[in-house]
C-alpha cells in the first residue's frame, strides 16, 4: 500500500483548495455533486449522501483534436 496525501483548506462554503502529493486543484461543490478543477482537466462526481454511493467522470476542458474525421475520404477502385 502506498503512502497518500491530501490536504483540504475551505475558501468559501462550496468552494475548496486541495493540495495533494500529486498536485493542487480546486473544488466547487458540495454533497451530492463537486467539480474538481486540475490542469486540464475536469472531474465530476456525483453521489448519493451516507449512502457511500458515487459516480465520477474525468472530462476534458479543451475539446480534442478530431483531425480529418470531418472531411470525407475519397476511395479510388482500380
Amino acid at each position: 500500500m502506498g503512502l497518500r496525501f491530501r490536504r483540504r483548506i475551505k475558501i468559501l462554503p462550496g468552494l475548496w483548495f486541495n493540495v495533494s502529493k500529486s498536485g493542487v486543484s480546486t473544488s466547487i461543490g458540495g454533497k451530492g455533486l463537486t467539480v474538481n478543477l486540475k490542469g486540464d482537466k475536469v472531474k465530476m462526481t456525483v453521489g448519493l449522501p451516507g449512502t457511500g454511493l458515487s459516480y465520477s467522470e474525468t472530462l476534458s476542458r479543451t475539446p480534442k483534436p478530431q483531425g480529418d474525421a470531418q472531411t470525407p475520404r475519397r476511395v479510388t477502385l482500380l
